[in-house]
Parts: structure tokens; sequence; C-alpha cells
């Protein structure tokens, strides 16, 4: 298998680690990469799902040399590649003067970037008739793994020390839904203000499209660098079964968005993330994604991973290969654009670590 394979294929079925000895700490519930944990696998750093059911049943397994303290990853007994696991963050160790633990105010993601859901609710997440059924926002909070509303002092102080301890390089902000006005810009747009006061991080922001587009050259004057708006899925049907609140908004309003965003922002920094996996067929995707990068946006497209404790938790992800495939046409769309991920400030394209996708990029 090459660094490739093995990438889409640990994404899709997850990674073992249930009798390794390495033990699955990572991250479990919440926004963003939930139920995963971060590997290295032959010197790639990626998000793998390790606390999925379908994690349980991975043939992806690791080895470690009692003697070395290295570690090899197998599938099915046969050495793939090297594996090793990042170090706990220093900053972790670190509170606020009220008691509050860094790591429950903002997280390490892959190796160096920084990450936090800044509102940890959504007006739409208590609604089973309005709440996207592939979302664990509030998991996290219930578990007592954060707080509820991280204040821009809080982002800041964390942000410097996450800067100087642990050579962080950039910044992702997101948020749960607030309003139907601003969604949630407002409020990112005071805390990017108060880090970059702070410390020099490049920062993306993430919301849903604001009422008033004038928000994003508010956004960019406080020091957001990037910005995502998540479409999630491609088919209006689809779009209207998984997530019926978000669904309200349409797609025409999102393409609106977007191309105001792009002026703002600039070409390249303005991303999207689609779940592949949720039901759009591999021709749904790519007409999307040309339309978005024909738009200038970069379309950041991961593998639907189901989350414990939602109503999709037992779908099954998508296939592997149906993933390579899609990758290949969409690297190959990327590179004839000139649309990469590495060009991005800040953000989840930029990581990459979610996604195969960069390393198709040629």
């Amino acid at each position: 298998m090459n660094q490739q394979q093995v990438i889409t294929e640990l994404q899709s079925r997850g990674l073992n680690l249930v009798s390794d000895g390495v033990g699955a700490s990572g991250r479990k519930g919440g926004a963003g990469p939930s139920d995963h944990k971060a590997v290295t696998v032959g010197g790639t750093t990626v998000m793998v799902p390790v606390f999925t059911e379908g994690a349980a049943q991975s043939p992806f397994v690791v080895k470690r040399d009692r003697n070395t303290g290295s570690s090899v990853l197998l599938k099915e007994k046969e050495v793939i590649a090297p594996i090793s696991f990042p170090t706990q963050p220093k900053f972790y160790g670190l509170e606020t003067a009220e008691g509050v633990p860094y790591w429950k105010i903002a997280l390490l993601h892959s190796r160096n970037v920084l990450a936090t859901t800044v509102l940890q609710n959504c007006i739409r997440y208590d609604n089973r008739k309005t709440a996207c059924q592939f979302c664990a926002i509030s998991q996290s909070l219930e578990a007592g793994r954060t707080i509820a509303k991280k204040t821009p002092a809080q982002l800041a102080e964390v942000a410097e020390a996450a800067v100087r301890l642990d050579g962080v390089e950039h910044m992702i902000m997101t948020t749960g839904t607030p309003n139907v006005t601003d969604r949630g810009a407002a409020y990112l747009m005071e805390c990017a203000q108060a880090i970059r006061n702070r410390v020099f991080l490049p920062i993306q922001a993430q919301c849903e499209p604001p009422d008033d587009f004038v928000w994003f050259d508010r956004l960019r004057a406080a020091g957001v660098d990037s910005l995502g708006m998540h479409l999630e899925a491609a088919d209006p049907m689809v779009r209207s079964r998984i997530m019926p609140g978000k669904a309200r908004v349409p797609l025409t309003y999102y393409y609106r968005a977007f191309e105001a965003a792009v002026k703002v922002f600039g070409r390249g920094q303005v991303s999207t993330y689609l779940l592949a996996g949720l039901g759009d067929s591999k021709e749904t995707l790519l007409e999307m994604c040309d339309r978005l990068i024909a738009l200038g946006v970069y379309p950041f497209v991961v593998p639907f991973v189901p989350i414990v404790g939602t109503p999709l938790a037992g779908q099954s992800p998508p296939d592997s290969d149906f993933m390579f495939q899609l990758y290949q046409a969409i690297g190959s769309r990327l590179k004839q654009a000139n649309l990469r991920s590495a060009d991005m400030k800040a953000g989840c394209g930029k990581c990459g670590a979610c996604s195969a996708l960069s390393t198709f990029e040629g």
C-alpha cells in the first residue's frame, strides 16, 4: 500500500487500539474531528477514528516494540508503515487564574494546529427536527471536557501559550450557530481581535453565512485570515434529510456568500467542508467541487465518520475505494486550478489531517 492508500483506508475504517497497549485517548464527542486520535503514519500526521464502532472492527492495529518503544502499523498482521503518536502539548498542563484548564478552552489538532469551538451549542441542536444528524457538539460539554463559552481573553491567553510552548502555527475557531442573523460572526470577530492583540497567529474562523456580508470585512479587519462556511452535503435532498434546519439556508445563498467572501479574503482563503458518505453520489460531489473551485473556494472533502450517540451512529463510513477515486478526481482539479491547501493561511484545509485530499494535489 502506498501512503495515499494507507491514509485513505485508515480514515474510512479507523484504527483498532483496543488491545495494543497504546490506549485510545483522543477526541471523544464535541465538534470537529470527534472520536478521533492524531497519529503520524510514515511521517504524515492525520486524524483517525478510534472510538467508533467501525474502528473496533478495523483490520488496522498497532504493534509496539517493548525494547525500543517504537511502533508499526499492521493490517491483518502485515507491517504497513511506522506509526507514532504526538505527545501531549505543554500548554495542556496550564490553567487560567479562575482554574479552567487550558485544554478545556482549546485543543491541539494534528501536530501544530490550535482549535476551539467558541460557543459549544447551537440553536438547532436540541430539536431533532432541526439538528444536523451527524452533530455531537454538546457531547463534550455534557461530559465536562469543555466549557460552554470561551471568552476572548481566555482564547488569547491559551493561544499565546500554545505558540510559545508548543510551536502552534495556525488556529481554527468554529462555533455552534447562536442566532439566525450574524450566525456567530460577531463573537468570532471579538475573539479574533483579542487573540491578534496578544500573539501573531494566523486564524481561520468558521460559521454559517451571515445575514449581512459586511461581516466578512469585519472579520478580516479583526485579524481573521481565512474563512470556512461548511456545506457538509451537496444534494438538496440529502441536505434536507440529514440537516433539516441548516438546509433552510439554500445553496444559492451559500454561493452568494462564497463569492462575497472570496472578494474579501482572497482566492483559496475561503473553504467549505463536504462530508462524503452522507448520501451524495460521486458525480454530485464532483459537480459541487467544480462549482466551488470556479468560485475560488477550496472544497475540503473528508470521509463521514459516524459518531457514537448521534442519529447516524450506525451508518457505515464511505468505502475507501470510493474515497480514493474521489480524491484522485478532486486532486486533479485542484492542481489544474492551482488551488492548493498549502497556500491557505490557516484552517482545516491547510491542516489537512482529517482528509487525504492534500496528498492528491500533486
